[in-house]
């Protein structure tokens, strides 16, 4: 069995770094917060006697050697950055959760002929840069250098504060790996939903995985006085957009399994008195079948362009990443599935509308996923919680899992 107090005592202690006065936990990508958290995760990642490194792109990599040393490697992995004043489950979890599978099997001297490495990505969140998934994107070789050009509120691009924490951007590729050298990978998270909490199951096996498509809307139209303009003569973005937005939320209800959600929002020059001349937001919108999500998106646009034809405004809309959603491995589902019955868990198969890094590399190598069970399905919020328990319960089935893939 593994460590349920160890387990739980760490994922506690990594809730502290970047802690706001909500009790929430801010901790964005290279800063000195997630810095903090890497030292105290790779302290945790030797005391389970793996051997630590940091990669190209920051990704901190712990490795336990297999029986074979040309076998493929079996890959735990998750994230511990942060959304703004965010949870201490999300990501920490299942990065915690990956050292501790590694410590028991240590404890308990199992022999396994696949390597085994845990990853604690870089930036899977993308809430600093508007631009999510580092750190996997570089392990699948997707990661441009042209993407590091992606920059925060502040102006400084991914590239520059990967140089402020001793990374050279111009070295991203050699942090992929060959399709050949990796057999599986495999994540336990939080569900960050009500499902297996409807059902009653502390665990469950993800089907697949939603792709998040994010883009920047930016309306321009012309400020005045907000006295002295008459409504007939305005060419108000605010309104406009206000029209746009309660059309996507409208749209996104016609169909099952999909989510839209504006997630900022910025107005020109802001003033109370003053009409605005520019209005930014963000767009995530997100769906289980591509072809739905590619069908409301047109829908969407469509609708847009006609509002601010009517408005007289002008719409630019700009891609910031777009997601191919993506199939959980049939057969890792099996291995999962045979790992809860072990553990006296009801096998229950469930969808993931969140996005996460095993969502690179599903045309390199299989992935799986495990949830446990969110109370009140609350996440990214200070709110979030998932009992010792469950962490407990998944962190087992995450055990009897990486036993049978490491093995065979």
């Amino acid at each position: 069995m593994i460590n349920q107090e160890r387990l739980w005592n760490r994922l506690m202690a990594l809730g502290e770094l970047g802690k706001q006065p909500s009790g929430g936990v801010t901790r964005f990508s290279f800063t000195e917060e997630e810095q903090q958290a890497k030292q105290l995760v790779a302290s945790y990642m030797k005391e389970a006697g793996m051997e630590v490194r940091e990669d190209a792109v920051g990704n901190l990599i712990g490795r336990r050697e297999g029986r074979r040393a040309d076998a493929p490697v079996v890959l735990i992995g998750s994230h511990i950055d942060t959304v703004p004043d965010g949870g201490k489950f999300d990501g920490a979890l299942g990065v915690i959760a990956g050292i501790e599978v590694v410590q028991t099997m240590n404890e308990q001297q199992i022999q396994h002929d696949h390597p085994i490495e845990v990853i604690a990505f870089t930036d899977e969140e993308g809430s600093r840069f508007g631009f999510g998934m580092i750190g996997s994107r570089a392990i699948a070789g997707t990661l441009t250098e042209d993407q590091l050009q992606q920059d925060d509120k502040n102006g400084i691009t991914i590239g520059d504060a990967m140089k402020q924490f001793g990374l050279d951007p111009q070295h991203i590729g050699e942090a992929r790996k060959e399709p050949s050298t990796v057999k599986a990978y495999v994540e336990l998270h939080i569900e960050q939903g009500r499902v297996l909490e409807k059902h009653e199951i502390p665990a469950g096996i993800v089907s697949g995985i939603a792709g998040p498509l994010w883009t920047k809307w930016i309306l321009s139209g012309e400020a005045g006085h907000a006295g002295s303009t008459p409504m007939d003569s305005r060419k108000d973005p605010l309104m406009a957009a206000a029209e746009i937005m309660q059309f996507i939320e409208e749209e996104a209800k016609q169909y099952p399994q999909t989510v839209a959600t504006i997630g900022q929002i910025s107005v020109k020059p802001g003033g109370v008195n003053v009409i605005p001349g520019e209005v930014e937001f963000t767009l995530d919108h997100r769906a289980i079948d591509e072809d739905i999500r590619n069908e409301v998106e047109k829908k969407i646009q469509a609708h847009a362009e006609q509002v601010c034809v009517k408005r007289n405004v002008e719409l630019v809309i700009e891609p910031l990443q777009r997601v191919t959603p993506v199939p959980c491995s049939e057969f890792i589902q099996n291995v999962i599935r045979e790992a809860c019955q072990k553990a006296g868990v009801e096998p229950l198969t469930l969808p993931s509308g969140a996005g996460h890094d095993g969502m690179q590399f599903h045309s390199t190598w299989p992935i799986g996923m495990i949830f446990i069970r969110s109370e009140n399905g609350i996440s990214h919020n200070p709110a979030e919680w998932s009992s010792k328990e469950d962490c407990g319960t998944g962190t087992q089935i995450l055990f009897e899992t990486i036993c049978e893939l490491a093995t065979k």
